[in-house]
């Protein structure tokens, strides 16, 4: 469905990878994306559609510490979120900027180094598709410091905070917008591994095992193999060129 974004809520995530060519074959076949190269002015950045409508943008990685990544994109004010995110803890990675007639971006960190965007809609104003199988449809924060994010994110974006239990002792931070949950955050555990601060994006199936499998034959490499979760069935990969993401069949019988 179309939806009308809240400030503080993510509107539009964005591909940056190391070859644009590759990442169009891959989510073609895998979500059945078409990929649209908007031309030389562009600087190298296009768009992915589903069924006509616009879901997801890519373009060149420009940061080789992070290489292939997905971005999330958080709808505000771009000045202000900027003006607050070096008094909560963080930093500006690439300051407030216009793209075009588009729109009005800025790129930070978080207190414990997660990247993520903020957009104030010109022209563009985010996805067209979201919730239904193959477009975006939750980013959760995976984070060495929750307590910080709980602190960081009300600060910069205006958004709420609602932690609630997802059982076996996990607690679950929810961001809030419009009086709706818009995102989700977690502690990371040590048994886990090595696991960066990241901004994780998910897309909706309607069949997390065959995407899944369809994805390994495509050439991404496994992070998660399928599971159930509160929240219905998830696993998660990484593509071809190393851009980590995962999949998820929503429990429409699921609320927060």
């Amino acid at each position: 469905m179309t939806q009308k974004f809240e400030d503080g809520s993510p509107m539009w995530v964005e591909l940056g990878t190391s070859d644009i060519a590759g990442a169009a074959t891959f989510y073609g076949g895998l979500f059945g994306w078409a990929y649209e190269d908007l031309g030389p002015d562009a600087g190298g950045y296009g768009f992915f559609r589903k069924d006509g409508k616009q879901v997801a943008g890519i373009g060149p990685a420009t940061d080789p510490a992070r290489g292939t990544s997905w971005a999330t994109y958080f709808q505000g004010d771009a000045d202000e979120a900027a003006s607050r995110v070096a008094s909560a803890g963080g930093q500006v990675i690439v300051a407030p900027m216009d793209v075009m007639d588009q729109g009005r971006m800025a790129v930070f960190t978080d207190p414990a180094g997660a990247f993520f965007s903020v957009w104030q809609p010109g022209r563009h104003t985010g996805a067209e598709l979201t919730n239904e199988p193959g477009s975006f449809t939750w980013s959760e924060l995976i984070t060495s410091d929750a307590d910080s994010a709980k602190d960081f994110y009300p600060q910069v974006l205006g958004v709420g905070v609602r932690t609630v239990s997802m059982g076996e002792g996990m607690n679950y931070i929810l961001l809030e917008a419009g009086n709706r949950p818009v995102a989700g955050a977690m502690q990371s555990d040590p048994s886990w591994g090595p696991t960066p601060t990241r901004w994780d994006v998910y897309f909706a199936v309607d069949d997390c095992d065959a995407v899944y499998a369809r994805a390994l034959e495509l050439g991404a490499t496994s992070e998660t193999e399928p599971q159930d979760s509160p929240a219905g069935r998830f696993a998660a990969v990484k593509d071809p060129q190393g851009g980590r993401f995962s999949i998820l069949k929503n429990d429409p019988n699921f609320s927060m």
